[in-house]
């Protein structure tokens, strides 16, 4: 179906990439330093950071601004920023280079319509002059690799994503995500690989395309890899709460096998250790508040764990979920997950 070439290891820019790279996506109030630091650990080979709001950057808005912190033990890391007015965008970069990231990823693929009504995000795919000037614009404004993750087009009769990737690759983009569906398909509906592969399969194309959506399991990684010939998965969903997936991924490409689930020992490990990065980053009250989101698939698949499970996501204190932590390895200590 397609024809590739899996020998050339992927680049962006000067940054080195393994054979077939598993990226962390970046997901608003999901993808901070604590969770990035644990996907690393797991074996993700670039991490991204939630994306951040150019206009927020240039006033300065304390969410937008704390967005910008990164870890050197997470390198390479890119930070991801969306936005629509040029100069905003430039001056963003500008702020962006002083945390020293090795990427600056611009979001022409969010979906949500506090975004899109701004003509940001994947709103820029009604105009994709704009969308090929503004990347034009930011990849003469910095040193630092400029790399784009986008959709297929704005709705079915709209893709125009061979021409859109041509072109951004033209101005100097670096690399490409392609999320396999439409902003009019929301997260709905499954995603299709088939135009990212012809992207892919396009012979004037050289820079990464890396895919997104829908790789819930190794074998949708191998596939996507295999059958598709992608230079990379980008993974968001499958990792919340799970940071073991990249690690799983990679053990099923070198042995055709499954590892084994991470232990209870292991999970309550990851989400003590999450929850107190999470404290240490942003303080007591957001660090509880904004960790809840990973504990259910941190400990999902456990029968009679309800009781445990709403004493984690509805405590107001880090010692109340600390001792919720502490119960579970006590009364599940022996359970084995399958």
């Amino acid at each position: 179906m397609f024809k590739f070439n899996h020998s050339i290891l992927p680049k962006i820019g000067d940054i080195q990439l393994p054979e077939f790279p598993l990226l962390l996506a970046p997901m608003e109030d999901v993808s901070d330093p604590p969770f990035r630091a644990l996907c690393k650990e797991q074996g993700a080979d670039v991490v991204y950071t939630e994306f951040i709001s150019s206009e927020g950057l240039i006033r300065d808005a304390a969410k937008s601004v704390m967005k910008l912190d990164i870890y050197e033990k997470e390198r390479p890391v890119g930070i991801q920023i969306f936005g629509a007015n040029l100069e905003s965008m430039l001056q963003s970069v500008e702020i962006v280079e002083k945390s020293n990231p090795d990427i600056i990823d611009i979001n022409f693929g969010c979906p949500v319509k506090k975004v899109v009504s701004k003509g940001a995000g994947a709103g820029i795919l009604k105009d994709i002059d704009l969308m090929v000037s503004l990347t034009e614009a930011m990849v003469k404004h910095t040193k630092l690799p400029i790399t784009v993750k986008t959709r297929l087009g704005w709705d079915d009769d709209s893709i125009k994503i061979i021409e859109v990737a041509e072109r951004l690759q033209d101005v100097g983009c670096k690399a490409i995500a392609i999320h396999g569906r439409t902003r009019a398909q929301m997260y709905k509906g499954s995603a299709n690989w088939a135009p990212i592969a012809e992207v892919k399969n396009n012979q004037r194309m050289h820079i990464p395309v890396f895919g997104n959506g829908d790789v819930d399991s190794p074998e949708a990684a191998m596939k996507m890899r295999d059958d598709y010939g992608l230079d990379g998965a980008m993974i968001g969903r499958a990792s919340i709460g799970y940071p073991w997936f990249f690690n799983e991924v990679k053990h099923y490409f070198k042995t055709g096998e499954y590892l084994a689930p991470p232990t209870i020992e292991a999970r309550v490990d990851a989400a003590r250790r999450h929850l107190q990065m999470a404290i240490d980053w942003k303080g007591e009250q957001l660090g509880v508040f904004e960790t809840r989101r990973h504990y259910t698939n941190y400990f999902k698949g456990i029968p009679n764990f309800k009781e445990f499970r709403m004493k984690m996501v509805t405590s107001d204190h880090s010692i109340d979920v600390f001792e919720a932590f502490d119960e579970v390895l006590e009364n599940f200590g022996d359970y084995v997950f399958s």
